[in-house]
């Protein structure tokens, strides 16, 4: 039986409570800093001194955060129940959509935790001006890209060396900066693999990986004006996906972006253009056993293509905005041993946004804030026709494609939002906060568009069939959030309460499509499977509601205890069922050591068990856990550092709600449709050089 389950987990999230924490001075090991801006809550999640490659873990010490994992390199970001299309997630400011159609590289898989500077997580209701479509929230990964100096010629650079023992991993990574007062050169290049990880029972196949990033950027200055070039490829190789059908087998992206800032005091400009070119190719055979009938071995070769532009004015406290944002993705199903098999699951699927925002931020009467803004968001979609082997030898799957072909696939939605913050300094110490929003999201191209039943559904990995509705609503989310900071000279306590209800949520239903159905069917008695009848996306209605709290408490100059309580529900209001792939409640208590070149952090996260499970989707309930970990450092100057530490050191067994499933035969330790076992004790170090 897991040691946080029932009563005993309870009694340490009540203790964490008592504890009156709080946010104290940065100390070596803190990975959560909070900074007010514009009357915002950043969350900066600094690097750590593990060598994860996926920066997406980081989320885990946010309050109200998470990560749904579907490999080492696929962790999709949650907040709040959230989590997929529905939060805006960027790199750099700029947007980036995955370029397979289970994103099997989601958008933080484009910001390498080896190339992080800071993980920044907007909390709570995010501002309009953070950008579109920002219903589940906006998370912003920051590469680190150096400085100009204040005079003269510098030339400074990070270097980094790592492994760690539980899958073999190693990383090596540099960066240059050769910087004057006006002018920015930076070179940066890394690599980084892994082979199957291990847990008690045995090994997790295949959560192999192999990557390969290199970057180059040119920046000058002039008077008050900035521009700003960027380039990056990035070269993913084999790397397992174990809760998906396929595994991947390579992802090659370029990504460029040219930033414009200007600071002339009282009004400010900053404006930018980005795009990125996504070649992404997959099996079922490759890297897991392959199927043993040879008709069933699948490769899909996906291409996505991302476009976008933003122009943001700041001028006597207004904010003013325009930003677009354009996605086009194919993907091409095939069967190395049958050239004639194909599916064409994806065609010239287009998703285009457009969108004008004001912001207004106003402090009056001297203790109180107020932040009001409002978004119009047009998004406009079509994609081509479609076909494939199946829609040619089989009636239910030939009624499917000529129902899609004939439809008009050419949508448009005029989406409006707005939000509204107050905020007022009660006393020194505490600061009250309340707000209120509308926010919406139109379907996805894979809720959109999948016109076969497939798991092509941006990473559920539920181990359902979907299709898609073409005539679906936008998402429309009311939400009230309140809370408030409390901070001493000792400790800090900031808890949020918030509830949300979103119509017209767009989940998977029992699908009334004879059609699909049938084919499920077919399909079943020519392989000899028992598939699930499949699901269809559809408009329900939904609510959310929660709390989340971070908190520190200083007990002298080299001793603190920090953590997070986030508890989430998520219910469907059409039926007796709950939201899929919800957090369970989960706390993370830590006990922190500064002294010197030295710093130590042990810590322990808890999860609860989550008995509130999906039943349209099938979802698995899971048990309660904890999970101990330590982490160090010890600094031998100002410019090396050595990061240590041991996960998991009671190398427990036990499988993370957000795990997924397993979806690969053949591997006597895990069933498959089992819950992926979490990675057993993993010891690690790293080498950090800085000048």
């Amino acid at each position: 039986m897991c040691p946080c389950t029932g009563s005993r987990f309870a009694v340490l999230a009540f203790v964490a409570v008592l504890a009156q924490p709080a946010i104290a001075d940065h100390q070596e090991l803190d990975e959560l800093l909070v900074t007010a801006r514009k009357n915002i809550l950043e969350f900066e999640l600094a690097d750590t001194v593990d060598i994860g490659p996926d920066s997406a873990r980081l989320l885990r010490r946010a309050p109200g955060a998470d990560v749904n994992r579907n490999g080492p390199l696929t962790g999709i970001a949650q907040y709040r129940g959230m989590y997929g299309n529905r939060i805006n997630v960027q790199v750099n400011g700029a947007v980036l959509s995955a370029g397979g159609p289970n994103w099997m590289d989601p958008p933080l898989s484009y910001a390498p935790a080896a190339l992080l500077e800071s993980l920044v997580v907007y909390r709570g209701i995010a501002p309009v001006s953070a950008g579109q479509e920002t219903l589940g929230g906006v998370i912003n990964a920051r590469t680190w890209s150096g400085d100009f100096t204040s005079g003269g010629t510098d030339v400074s650079g990070r270097a980094r060396a790592g492994a760690q023992s539980v899958n073999d991993a190693n990383l090596l990574s540099g960066m240059l900066v050769f910087a004057s007062s006006n002018q920015r050169l930076r070179l940066s290049a890394f690599t980084e693999s892994g082979n199957d990880a291990e847990f008690r029972d045995g090994e997790i196949l295949p959560t192999e990986f192999d990557r390969q990033r290199y970057d180059v950027g040119y920046g000058f200055r002039f008077g008050d004006h900035t521009v700003q070039i960027d380039y990056g490829r990035n070269e993913t190789g084999d790397a397992g996906s174990p809760a998906l059908p396929m595994d991947i087998e390579y992802i090659d992206s370029d990504l460029g972006a040219l930033r414009y800032d200007y600071d002339g005091g009282a009004l400010q400009v900053r404006a930018k253009l980005y795009g990125s070119d996504i070649d992404h190719g997959m099996t079922n055979f490759h890297l897991r056993q392959a199927p043993v009938d040879g008709a069933m071995w699948r490769r899909n070769i996906a291409t996505g293509e991302n476009r976008g532009f933003s122009i943001v004015t700041d001028v006597n406290g207004w904010t003013f905005g325009i930003d677009a944002h354009e996605e086009k993705h194919n993907s091409d199903i095939s069967n190395p041993n049958n050239p004639m098999f194909f599916v064409v699951n994806f065609n010239g699927a287009e998703r285009r946004v457009i969108g004008l925002f004001a912001e207004r931020s106003q402090t009056f009467g001297g203790n109180w804030t107020t932040e009001l803004g409002v978004r119009y968001n047009n998004v406009s979609m079509d994609a081509g026709v479609v076909d494939g082997t199946p829609a040619i030898m089989m009636p239910p799957a030939m009624a499917l494609r000529d129902r899609f072909n004939a439809a008009n696939r050419s949508i448009s939605n005029d989406n409006f939002e707005w939000v509204a913050k107050l905020y007022n300094q009660l006393s020194p110490a505490v600061r009250l906060y309340g707000g209120v929003s509308r926010k919406t999201r139109s379907p996805s191209y894979q809720e959109r568009y999948l016109w076969l039943p497939l798991e092509s559904t941006g990473g559920l990995a539920d181990m359902r069939t979907y299709t898609g509705s073409i005539n679906l609503s936008p998402e429309i989310s009311h939400e009230i959030e309140m809370g408030f900071d409390w901070q001493t000279e000792r400790a800090t306590a900031s808890p949020r309460f918030f509830y949300r209800d979103v119509s017209d949520y767009i989940q998977g239903t029992v699908s009334s499509n004879t059609d699909a159905i049938m084919f499920v069917e077919m399909l079943n008695m020519m392989n000899g499977t028992n598939k699930p009848s499949p699901l269809e996306f559809n408009n329900v209605d939904a609510h959310l509601y929660g709390v989340d709290v971070d908190w520190r408490y200083l007990i002298d100059d080299s001793w603190s205890l920090s953590g997070l309580i986030n508890y989430v529900r998520g219910k469907r209001d059409d039926i007796d069922d709950n939201l899929y792939r919800i957090a369970p409640l989960n706390a993370l208590v830590a006990v922190n050591y500064e002294s010197g070149k030295l710093a130590l952090t042990l810590e322990s996260h808890l999860y609860g068990k989550q008995d509130k499970v999906s039943v349209t989707n099938g979802e698995l309930e899971t048990a309660g856990y904890a999970s101990i970990n330590l982490a160090g450092s010890w600094r031998y100057d100002d410019g090396v550092r050595l990061g240590f530490g041991i996960d998991n050191i009671a190398d427990r067994n036990f499988s993370s709600h957000l795990g997924g499933y397993n979806r690969v035969a053949g591997n006597p330790a895990v069933a498959v449709g089992e819950r992926l076992p979490a990675f057993g004790r993993s010891v690690y170090a790293r080498v950090d050089i800085g000048w």
